[in-house]
């Protein structure tokens, strides 16, 4: 009987009956395939906080909002606010708001700004795969489409090891943003060890991530797979993700993928997670026996192209996948069957799933014992084993992602309820770092989104997140066989790039933090549709309410990422008339062409204030120096934290002869670079130099004051090196943070000229040098000898090498130690 039972509500259809001819449809499918092919090339639409990255991205935003509105007028008669799953769509809107919201309290409105940007991308993505993903033909034909672009990156990748630099730029030239004198920037990444592999991301790791979620849903592809051409295809690109996995060095990846393969195991069958082993394991030997010959090749054809050798290390490559993949299907046509049947009743045991995930863990802790402590590893080749050989939770890239974590929450616990905004870590975390170390990154993405948008951002975000892989999770578990199957791609997506994004920045990467949410939204589409009656809207005012919504935001997204992208296309334009020309009013004409839509777009702004510096040094007009005065002030009210805005706004006061302004502004910025070594050393020195004016002048509350604040500078950096001594003995410092013998020399004679002469001993006596025919040493030793002087003692041995060195100099100390301040 088709009716429903008596009694029984009719259960909510999770499908929407969209005809799979419409043009609109395939339109918006179509678009989608392409728009991720293309984001992955643009440097995967890294946010990295520069002018060169931010185009790309505003493109995205133009190019998603295009899709939303094929979305919305494909699905608009089917759009209802009664289920779980319709209520998603309006929930979600809920993490850019979040993002709005920060910017009450934001650090840079600039950088807050494109993160909304960003997180509107997100929410569309998530809205439109939410509902294709329901239709079984464009789900198949985007989960087919999404591994093909994923192994198009991967061949990208080793095209690239193999040295065919010019032929992968020509290939994806004509549409990349990455590419550079015809070569795509980075592919591979040369660090301290060695030449990394990072193919489209510019950063291993990063990739090491995006490969491991498609290892993962190549196996379950090729075992899903009913076709014969599929599975050897699948079975064929196992060794190259591998071997791409390995090459690209990257430890984060190897610590965290049988992690994640275990949360994979445990949502499969025992047949179904031998079977895992099994083909992995195939894959794992074949990548071994021929990884060293490619290794050493890709070594050396970084450094020289030779055909020859490119052409050894494909065969090399091509014959080991094609041995695998026909291995892997003869497997999988003859043997899984059978392994099936005979674990069926162990299957339906209940509990029967946990039995080999465990002995899995069991498997890893051996595995990783052989590899970490026996000579196991040098199978490997050097580069790889030597990165296998220290894990460890002492090395200093664990020791100094702890750092970044603790400094985290420092930052947290000043904005603790709405965030610091988009790009908070980045703009704030001079201020409260723990020792020198730059990173733009807080290398946790859970982290970093916490300090961007506080506590209730973060609760909003994992309540969406945690929903869906709840709810997805839930459903599964009570499907079959086939429909389990049929959106598990996107399970493992997610969570293994999430997974991951604990330990490094990978959601940093748009095309990354995309893939994510089409996960979410492939997992929101599998979902239980369970009526919400409390909540449920008639047809006709949901369609209204969130029609208005989408509206609203569409329309404002367009105007905005419009005219963004021609802020962007100014910036870019000034920058190169100022390479061909010296006219000012030609290099200045974009500038305020950027600033008239962006008003503190702050490339153009520093730009434009350096051109009016230039403009008042040729022509001492004060017009131009108050132009470029106010032009950094008003960039300072909406970017407080940008240290280049503060150095270029004191170097125009010293120009102008304002020394105290600068220092006064100078001073005022201290606390948020306190690991700046040149700016401490600045603030010491000018500090000296205007008490020194004070003291020459009479003023002696000036000078203490001057003085006092130099002194206090002067501890600051003291205290900090010995904070350094306390760091961990693998983590590194960072940057260089020590007392300079400028520092010790103003430091000193602040002192003395405070008629502190044993205070000035002992500043002084740490910066004596056995190269005393440096100027700066001997005006170190000259005071020091003063000093001692004035407290009636001597140092023979230092006195006698300065004499040595420069006769004149016992005339300069008596004199010195005769004064009276």
């Amino acid at each position: 009987m088709s009716n429903p039972v008596y009694g029984k509500q009719k259960k909510t259809s999770s499908k929407v009956s969209v005809d799979s001819a419409s043009p609109l449809l395939w339109t918006l499918t179509i678009g989608l395939i392409l728009f991720l092919l293309w984001s992955s090339f643009q440097v995967a639409l890294f946010n990295g906080q520069l002018l060169q990255y931010e185009g790309p991205i505003y493109w995205a935003v133009a190019i998603s909002t295009l899709l939303f509105v094929i979305w919305a007028t494909t699905y608009f008669k089917h759009m209802k606010l009664e289920t779980q799953q319709d209520w998603l769509k309006i929930a979600v809107i809920l993490l850019p708001l979040t993002y709005v919201l920060s910017l009450i309290s934001a650090a840079s409105k600039y950088l807050a700004v494109n993160m909304i940007l960003i997180q509107c991308i997100y929410a569309m993505i998530f809205v439109m795969t939410m509902y294709l993903l329901k239709n079984n033909k464009t789900n198949h034909i985007i989960q087919s489409s999404l591994i093909g672009i994923a192994y198009v990156i991967v061949g990208f990748g080793l095209l690239n090891w193999f040295g065919a630099f010019s032929f992968a730029g020509k290939l994806v030239g004509w549409f990349s943003s990455g590419v550079v004198n015809g070569i795509y920037n980075q592919t591979i990444w040369n660090d301290s060890n060695g030449p990394r592999l990072a193919s489209v991301f510019q950063y291993p790791n990063t990739y090491a991530a995006f490969l491991m979620a498609f290892l993962f849903i190549t196996v379950f592809s090729m075992i899903r797979a009913k076709k014969v051409y599929s599975q050897i295809l699948h079975g064929f690109m196992l060794v190259p993700i591998i071997l791409s996995l390995l090459l690209t060095l990257s430890r984060t990846g190897l610590v965290m993928l049988p992690i994640v393969f275990v949360i994979l195991l445990l949502m499969l069958k025992p047949a179904k997670q031998i079977l895992w082993f099994i083909y992995l394991g195939i894959a794992a030997i074949g990548t071994l026996i021929v990884l060293n010959p490619i290794n050493t090749a890709g070594l050396e054809l970084q450094q020289q192209f030779s055909n020859s050798l490119a052409v050894k290390g494909w065969l090399y490559l091509i014959a080991a996948s094609i041995i695998v993949a026909l291995v892997c299907w003869v497997t999988q046509r003859w043997i899984a069957p059978r392994l099936e049947n005979k674990l069926q009743s162990w299957s339906a045991r209940k509990g029967s799933s946990l039995w080999i995930p465990l002995g899995s863990v069991i498997l890893t802790v051996i595995v990783a014992g052989l590899l970490l402590g026996t000579s196991v590893r040098n199978i490997l080749p050097d580069s790889i084993s030597t990165r296998l050989e220290n894990i460890n939770f002492q090395q200093h890239s664990v020791l100094e992602r702890i750092t970044f974590y603790k400094d985290a929450t420092k930052l947290f616990a000043d904005y603790p309820i709405i965030g610091a905004g988009g790009g908070a870590w980045t703009t704030l975390y001079e201020k409260y770092q723990n020792n020198p170390y730059v990173s733009a990154q807080a290398h946790n993405f859970f982290m970093q989104y916490l300090v961007e948008v506080g506590i209730v951002g973060f609760i909003i975000f994992m309540a969406f997140i945690l929903f869906v892989f709840y709810q997805y999770v839930h459903s599964y578990v009570k499907r079959g066989e086939e429909e389990r199957e049929s959106h598990f791609v996107y399970f493992i997506l997610s969570m293994s790039i999430l997974v991951l994004s604990i330990l490094d920045f990978n959601m940093s990467y748009v095309f990354i933090g995309i893939l994510v949410f089409l996960g979410l939204g492939g997992m929101a589409a599998a979902m239980d549709p369970k009526p919400l009656r409390r909540l449920k809207l008639s047809d006709s005012t949901a369609r209204g309410m969130y029609s208005a919504i989408a509206g609203v935001a569409v329309i404002l997204l367009l105007i905005i990422t419009v005219r963004f992208l021609q802020a962007n296309h100014y910036a870019f334009e000034a920058k190169e008339v100022a390479q061909i020309s010296q006219d000012f009013q030609e290099i200045k004409a974009p500038l305020d062409k950027d600033l008239s839509i962006r008003s503190t777009h702050t490339d153009s702004l520093l730009m434009l204030s350096s051109l009016y510096q230039q403009g008042y040094q040729q022509t001492q007009d004060d017009q131009f120096y108050t132009a470029s005065v106010q032009l950094l002030q008003n960039g300072l009210k909406a970017e407080p934290f940008n240290k280049s805005m503060v150095k270029q706004l004191m170097n125009l006061y010293e120009l102008k002869g304002d020394s105290d302004q600068a220092y006064t502004l100078q001073k005022e910025y201290a606390t948020n670079y306190i690991w700046d070594m040149d700016w401490y050393e600045s603030l010491i020195s000018r500090s000296f130099d205007l008490g020194y004016q004070a003291l020459g002048q009479g003023d002696t509350v000036k000078k203490e004051s001057y003085f006092t604040s130099g002194l206090d500078a002067y501890q600051h950096v003291v205290d900090g090196v010995e904070h350094l001594k306390t760091l961990p003995e693998g983590q590194l410092q960072g940057q260089p943070f020590e007392l300079t013998p400028t520092m010790i020399l103003n430091a000193g004679k602040m002192k003395y000229m405070s008629n502190d002469s044993a205070g000035a001993v002992t500043i002084l006596k740490g910066g004596i040098a056995e190269d005393l025919s440096d100027a700066t040493n001997r005006e170190i030793a000259r005071w020091y000898l003063a000093a001692l002087t004035k407290d009636g003692q001597q140092d023979q041995a230092v006195y006698d090498k300065l004499i040595a060195v420069a006769p004149n100099e016992a005339k300069e100390i008596k004199q010195i130690a005769e004064l009276n301040f």
